[in-house]
């Protein structure tokens, strides 16, 4: 096992212990996270996400993590997050492709992958099944993500 799958699964095996600080860690000064909900994120952001997401999920969150593959610059791992809903309490096992890119022997790009449309069928029900898909949904769903981080973010300040 080389230095950058350790990485991965020690950011990974944090998340599950939801140990915020030690993800964090694993970042480089200059990261950027990307997924399908809150876009293009920098590390601070990121950061915040993260702990914001650990903070809402009071302990009723599960990580999983599978098949961590790495090179000295590029790693892919799939991870699988557990948890109810805070908005509907519904119960979402949500399925993520993570793709990484390495630099200074930190994560330097983070891309997580998932279907958005299968996620809001099982956070939102029928509301999900059927307007998930669209363009209208996704985007009030990005929109309500990205508000919540920035209103996070400003009462951590």
């Amino acid at each position: 096992m080389n230095k950058n799958q350790e990485l991965i699964e020690r950011f990974y095996t944090a998340f599950s212990n939801q140990d915020g600080q030690t993800m964090a860690d694993c970042y480089h000064q200059q990261a950027q996270f990307n997924d399908p909900v809150f876009g293009i994120l920098d590390r601070t952001s990121a950061v915040a996400m993260w702990t914001m997401l650990l903070e809402r999920s009071k302990g009723n969150l599960k990580i999983e993590y599978f098949n961590p593959n790495a090179t000295d610059d590029k790693g892919t791992v799939t991870w699988v997050a557990t948890y109810n809903f805070s908005k509907t309490q519904r119960k979402v096992v949500n399925v993520i492709q993570a793709s990484f890119e390495f630099k200074d022997g930190l994560i330097y790009r983070h891309t997580d992958t998932f279907n958005l449309w299968k996620w809001s069928k099982q956070a939102f029900g029928i509301k999900g099944l059927l307007l998930g898909w669209t363009s209208f949904m996704q985007d009030k769903i990005r929109k309500q993500a990205k508000t919540a981080l920035t209103e996070y973010q400003s009462k951590k300040k």
